[in-house]
């Protein structure tokens, strides 16, 4: 059975960081590319990183620049995002997909995993 799981999420202080994973079963992640969205309450789904499959290379979305950090570790099956000084504006439920490309169709969806950032 093909399946994303993430987990790390949770309650955070402003400032804070957090690292979520997202673990695949029944495919190889390292043949996708694997980007992670967020979503908060009223609001459209948005991409907010990205890893290619070819080079590993990266794409972050401007709100998150500099203080999120997407890796994979292939022996793992898993790609992490990790968040560092954590803002009340990244409340959101974060799901991780696989594409073919970043940008590309969704092939497979997680289930998702709430972070709040409040004091």
């Amino acid at each position: 059975q093909v399946q994303l799981v993430e987990s790390g999420g949770g309650l955070v202080q402003p400032g804070g960081s957090l690292r979520l994973s997202c673990a695949a079963s029944g495919f190889t992640l390292d043949n996708f590319a694997i980007g992670w969205f967020r979503q908060a309450p009223g609001k459209e789904r948005e991409a907010v990183s990205c890893i290619s499959s070819s080079d590993g290379s990266t794409y972050y979305a401007d709100s998150v620049k500099g203080r999120f950090t997407i890796s994979r570790d292939n022996a793992k099956n898993t790609v992490y995002l990790q968040m560092n000084s954590l803002k009340p504006e990244d409340t959101a439920v974060y799901y991780c997909a696989a594409q073919m490309r970043c940008f590309d169709r969704v092939d497979y969806w997680g289930q998702g995993t709430q972070v709040t950032v409040s004091s």
